[in-house]
């Protein structure tokens, strides 16, 4: 059956390189460890030639059974799974253990079978997207998202087509186990730094829509300011910030306050002390030197920053303030059917741009009536918002206002939590300077 290989119909059929399918392939053979390697990198639907793929999933399976790859246990698998009979096995085994020219280049050899199938992914994608355009079905901007929605995927060496089988999940997690071993709970997520909140949360997840509601006035747009200042500062990424009520001017006069401890009121006058401009100089350099991007287009809707998001390159986080501000893609005169669409449209963002999403939402004027802490069914507008959330959080402070001595005292409560616990975290708030900080108080779990 090796013939097979070397037709002229599969050598200009599409993109691919035999040598280096042979490559890997050889070297996993003379060197079983570094299957490891490879499963960090491709995928069997990254091998062209079905054999191959063949090959891969039987030296998957082997490795996941505990067995050893050699050439004598892998003709055997090939054989029981009826991809080769004996004879055939044994001469293409063979010829691929000897087709290396040096285990040390597989690095190189993974390179070029990721690139010949990111090619073929973009022929394939060129395909649906002339299709789609010539179908001409729905409008014209859904259109126009999925095409981006393609190309943006090849262009960030996402999976675009077929399964993942469960073998290749496994593999692939061996690396990020290796992470958690060597870094701890830093490979778990995006810390909010909220030391008691992050407790139960271990991390804001790569794909996770986190809503932070509360009543107006309570500060919820500062919470969240404050968590993406404290990521972009400690993780060097980029944390991109949606505000449809405040302009950019105003986001940063709040973050230069929280950062420089001087009363945001004093931002209005400029009526600062030579102590406060020496603070306010400390504050500006640090934010400065962040990737902190600010959008303050009003009205806006998911497909828009999607658009906007996908140029952003090492992306950390997205803030959107708030909710109940964005219109919908889909034109709509139930407003509760419209905000499920957003709420919708904003987890499948964060799950197709592979970051964590917070989203600041209002709470609906049911718990204003009455004394008791806000719950999941007053998030305003749609029952959908707690469907598609992973964490929603709401904070409040009227439990303390008749207590002087804990005025500076709010409440996050995590009324859901889809990876871990939920329950109250006790946080100290100033509101002159619109920040939040940790105290060290026992939490409430539940």
């Amino acid at each position: 059956m090796a013939d097979v290989f070397l037709t002229e119909e599969n050598l200009n059929r599409m993109p691919f390189s035999l040598e280096a399918e042979q490559s890997v392939l050889g070297a996993i053979i003379l060197d079983p460890e570094k299957i490891r390697d490879v499963a960090n990198v491709i995928h069997a639907e990254d091998f062209y030639l079905e054999q191959h793929r063949a090959i891969y999933e039987a030296m998957r399976e082997l490795f996941l059974s505990n067995n050893t790859i050699d050439v004598v246990t892998l003709i055997d698998e090939l054989v029981k799974s009826g991809t080769y009979d004996d004879a055939g096995g044994k001469n293409y085994v063979a010829l691929l253990a000897q087709s290396v020219p040096s285990i040390a280049n597989l690095p190189d050899y993974l390179r070029i079978i990721k690139d010949k199938a990111l090619l073929r992914r973009l022929i394939e994608a060129s395909g649906e997207i002339s299709r789609l355009a010539y179908a001409a079905e729905g409008d014209t901007a859904d259109i126009l998202d999925r095409s981006e929605q393609l190309i943006f995927d090849i262009a960030e060496k996402k999976e675009t087509k077929g399964f993942l089988h469960i073998r290749d999940v496994i593999l692939s997690n061996y690396k990020h186990l290796d992470e958690l071993q060597k870094n701890g709970v830093d490979a778990l997520g995006t810390p909010t730094y909220f030391s008691d909140i992050d407790k139960y949360l271990i991390g804001m997840g790569k794909s996770d829509l986190i809503i932070v509601a509360a009543r107006p006035g309570v500060g919820k747009t500062s919470f969240c300011l404050n968590i993406a200042t404290q990521v972009a500062i400690k993780t060097k990424k980029k944390v991109v910030v949606f505000s449809l009520e405040m302009s950019c001017e105003q986001l940063a006069q709040r973050m230069l306050s929280s950062e420089a401890l001087i009363d945001a009121s004093k931002f209005r006058m400029g009526n600062f002390t030579e102590d406060e401009w020496v603070k306010l100089a400390r504050a500006s350099s640090v934010l400065s030197q962040t990737d902190i991007l600010l959008d303050d287009t009003a009205n806006i809707s998911v497909s828009e920053m999607k658009s906007k998001l996908r140029r952003v390159e090492n992306l950390g986080l997205v803030v959107v303030d708030y909710l109940g501000l964005m219109k919908s893609d889909r034109k709509t005169d139930n407003r509760v059917n419209e905000v499920s669409d957003i709420s919708r449209n904003l987890k499948l963002m964060a799950k197709e741009l592979e970051v964590p999403v917070i989203v600041c939402s209002q709470l609906s004027r049911g718990p204003e009536k009455t004394d008791k802490p806000p719950m999941l069914s007053d998030l305003r507008d749609s029952g959908a918002i707690e469907q598609d959330a992973d964490i929603v959080m709401f904070l409040s402070r009227d439990y303390y206002q008749n207590d002087p001595d804990m005025q500076n005292v709010a409440t996050c409560n995590i009324a859901k939590n889809r990876h871990g616990s939920m329950g109250k975290v006790d946080l100290g708030w100033f509101a002159q300077y619109t920040k939040f900080t940790s105290l060290d108080n026992t939490h409430e779990q539940h």
